[in-house]
């Protein structure tokens, strides 16, 4: 049991009651989870954290951009060593070409423009990224371990419980659910889950530069690129290398898992088209079943390239998740001991790389607000109705973000939509050709003179 400690305040010659000091216990250890623990536990708090991974480095999905407001966050919530060796370990935006676009034929559009992107954003592989938040964690991350319910203790000092399957229980004054877009915290919070299906089934993986054939590599070239097809079809190509653009001069610090300049791709199907049974798949399967169901769709040879020579053991299949999409609805429970934070509250679809983000600024804000409760300026409720009325009104801006391009994919699916990517995107690729071909016309003309 917590005792209360008096202190001395000797201005006033009174005897002040210091609060007791606060056990959080984080459900959930994915990014935003580690990242609140991880600051947590730099600032002197008392945390746990329990997730169902038995390895941290088992994680898949896109790499991570992380844009100005989420290194701030995390350069409060780690020590500097750890910090500094998470800059180390990612790739400078501002230092690689500009994003492109392509057909489903391969053929280049021209530049992507990306919609709120920070030219001072770093890219990170998400098991990097999660391996140095664990690290930062130590031994407080309890790996293996499945909650299986939460409840508050009754009476007006009641602290939290959380139940795990192996039969154990953890106790704690404020409890935060950090466990996906499933979360079974916020299904006890609002007696329901708040996320839905956005209405695309993703498809990952990583391939090395160095193992497509030379023509493919100068195509791709070291740049992030969207090729869009017909049938609501999509490949995101995100390019990696700590090396070659290197946030920082510091290659003792590089604990990348990326070794090399690497393609980070995601392909995209509608629901309504995806081939049946393709998220229980695995290796070399969904891999063969991935570029025969673009090649069904319409799509060329070239852009599968980069599919047909990944790393097998990276490929991952996930329905993409989104949350309430107005900031009234988010988070509809009253603010009490029981909280949660990042896509367990906004999930957020990969489409604007902004998830991982703003679930590092939840657990930075959190943080925040809890340090005040220490300080008895204001009460745990109080501080956590602060923390939930900030994060409905980001969660809901980036969800906003990420919905623009599910939407635009998801209208290209139907008849009409299909055909008409079909009818505009070639006549874009010769336009975007032609003006390739007058701008090296006017170069050599320029050179002649």
């Amino acid at each position: 049991m917590d005792t209360i400690s008096p202190t001395h305040d000797a201005s006033t010659h009174e005897t002040v009651t210091a609060p007791p000091p606060l056990r959080v216990v984080v459900i959930g250890g994915g990014i935003g989870g580690l990242a609140l623990a991880a600051g947590l536990r730099r600032a002197g708090f008392d945390v746990v954290v329990h997730d169902r991974d038995l390895d941290p480095a088992v994680t898949g999905g896109y790499h991570i951009t992380l844009d100005t407001p989420a290194q701030n966050a995390l350069r409060a919530l780690l020590e500097p060593s750890l910090f500094a060796e998470l800059l180390a370990s990612a790739s400078a935006v501002r230092r690689r070409p500009p994003d492109v676009w392509f057909d489903w034929r391969g053929r280049l559009l021209g530049e992507l423009e990306v919609e709120g992107l920070d030219p001072d954003s770093i890219d990170i592989d998400r098991i990097s990224l999660r391996l140095l938040l664990a690290e930062a964690v130590g031994g407080d991350l309890v790996l293996g371990s499945t909650c299986t319910a939460v409840q508050r203790d009754p009476g007006p000092g009641g602290r939290v419980r959380a139940s795990f399957a192996d039969g154990s229980t953890a106790h704690g004054d404020l409890l935060v659910g950090a466990d996906g877009p499933h979360s079974l915290v916020v299904r006890h919070l609002a007696g329901h889950l708040t996320s839905r299906p956005a209405g695309l089934i993703g498809i990952s993986g990583r391939t090395s530069m160095a193992d497509l054939d030379p023509a493919d590599a100068a195509r791709l070239g070291p740049r992030s690129s969207l090729t869009v097809g017909p049938r609501g079809t999509a490949l995101y190509t995100g390019y990696l290398d700590p090396d070659g653009f290197a946030v920082l001069d510091a290659a003792h610090a590089r604990a990348a898992i990326t070794t090399g300049p690497t393609y980070v791709w995601g392909a995209m199907f509608p629901d309504s088209t995806a081939p049946e049974g393709l998220r229980g798949q695995r290796g070399s399967r969904l891999r063969e079943t991935t570029i025969e169901a673009l090649r069904a769709a319409g799509w060329g040879e070239p852009p599968l390239h980069v599919i047909a020579r990944t790393s097998v053991g990276s490929m991952a299949a996930y329905r993409f998740n989104v949350g309430p999409e107005h900031a009234r609805d988010m988070a509809p429970w009253p603010a009490g001991a029981i909280t949660a934070l990042g896509d367990a509250v906004h999930a957020t679809p990969p489409t604007a790389g902004k998830g991982a983000g703003t679930a590092i600024i939840d657990a930075h804000r959190l943080v925040e607000e809890l340090t005040t409760v220490r300080a008895g300026t204001q009460t745990l409720h109080a501080a956590v109705s602060t923390f939930e009325a900030d994060m409905r009104h980001r969660g809901s801006a980036v969800i906003a973000l990420s919905m623009t391009t599910v939407n635009r994919i998801l209208a290209s699916s139907t008849p009409v939509g299909s055909a008409i990517t079909r009818a505009s995107l070639p006549f874009m690729a010769w336009s975007a050709g032609l003006k390739r071909k007058l701008a090296h016309g006017s170069t050599r003309a320029d050179g002649i003179r």
